[in-house]
């Protein structure tokens, strides 16, 4: 591949689909496919009890978590290997020492796979959870804020959280910051230094274009030693041939969910790799540049689209936005309704063409 201009040959659905829909599933490049289909091979013919066997997971594991550590502007050694966005937010939760008295900030643009690992959580530990606007998080921390978990990218308007002004509001009373970054992580250029939070989960499936059962997690290295696993395995230990040890691996690896899948983490590396080879600073670049342009468009032809940042995501309102879905996925187009709040929602990738956002605006009528 020569760049950014080759990437759509990747893609074997984007011969017969125009599609926008990588917030919620990404496109599966060819080779990743491929590489999995080479590492089942291998396992069906040498053996899956074998040193190779394992010794080929983990230096594929190791590979992986070198590959995504530069996208989140962290080391190595930061992050956690997971299963998805939810698995980490779970992770950081059951690992945080939340409690009566303190009180979890979140906001009202939420998706489930955060609130539902905070109403169990709360439930197990009786803190508090305020839900305030999106736009208005790092005014809204207090005293009694233990933990601000949100998102980095809003799933429904595609704004993009002040994690500066957040990590300060936060530093300042002692409180952490949680980032769901489902929409973020492949999607917009960031660094999680910059941003400012201490915990960042984050999807592999999605703008990473891997499988499913894929996720990556960035904890502060300064906050894995106070951390216990919330799920630990034998991957957890620092020496796994000396388990009565009891000694947890340093890192972020100590939060690893098990063994990954050999043909998974070939898989998630390849997608990583394609992606990589494009050119990180175009992909990033690209999928937000078009977006905005196709937010632009469509508000020139009358369509209300939801106030945005400068993100990968474009929602517009839809008298049936169910309806919409439908009608565009018979002209060719993958776009997702948002379930209970009139509107359809497109994703916008560096794989996507302007022929496809032209053909798109010539479809969608202001309601």
């Amino acid at each position: 591949m020569a760049g950014i201009e080759d990437l759509r040959d990747e893609f074997p659905v984007l011969a017969s689909k125009a599609y926008l829909n990588a917030g919620t599933q990404g496109p599966v490049p060819r080779r990743s496919v491929d590489a999995a289909a080479r590492e089942l091979e291998a396992e069906l013919s040498g053996g899956r009890g074998t040193a190779t066997h394992f010794e080929a997971i983990f230096a594929l594991v190791e590979r992986l978590r070198s590959s995504v550590a530069p996208l989140l502007g962290c080391q190595p050694d930061e992050v956690a290997l997971t299963r998805s966005t939810t698995d980490g937010i779970n992770v950081v939760l059951g690992a945080l020492e939340l409690g009566p008295g303190g009180e979890v900030l979140t906001s009202d643009e939420e998706h489930p796979g955060l609130l539902a690992p905070l109403a169990a959580a709360r439930a197990r530990r009786n803190f508090a959870v305020r839900a305030v606007p999106f736009t208005r998080l790092a005014e809204e921390v207090r005293e009694d804020t233990s933990l601000v978990a949100c998102s980095h990218v809003s799933w429904v308007s595609g704004a993009i959280v002040n994690g500066a002004a957040l990590g300060e509001a936060a530093r300042a009373v002692g409180a952490r910051v949680l980032l769901d970054g489902a929409q973020g992580l492949g999607a917009v250029p960031f660094n999680v230094r910059t941003l400012g939070c201490d915990f960042y989960a984050a999807a592999g499936q999605k703008w990473l274009c891997g499988p499913d059962g894929s996720g990556y997690l960035y904890v502060r290295s300064d906050h894995c030693e106070a951390m216990i696993p919330t799920w630990p395995s034998f991957v957890s230990l620092a020496d796994p041939g000396r388990p009565s040890d009891l000694a947890f691996k340093p890192g972020a690896a100590r939060f690893d969910l098990g063994v990954v899948a050999r043909s998974q983490a070939a898989a998630a590396l390849a997608a990583v790799e394609t992606l990589a080879e494009a050119g990180w600073n175009a992909v990033l670049e690209r999928g937000p540049a078009l977006a905005a342009e196709l937010s632009a468009r469509l508000a020139e032809r009358g369509v209300r689209v939801v106030s945005r940042g400068a993100s990968t995501l474009v929602a517009w309102e839809s008298g049936d936005s169910a309806a919409e879905v439908e009608r565009l996925a018979g002209a060719g187009f993958v776009v997702r309704e948002l379930p209970g709040l009139g509107l359809v929602r497109a994703s916008v990738g560096a794989w996507s063409s302007e022929e496809e956002l032209d053909r798109l605006v010539e479809l969608v009528a202001p309601t």
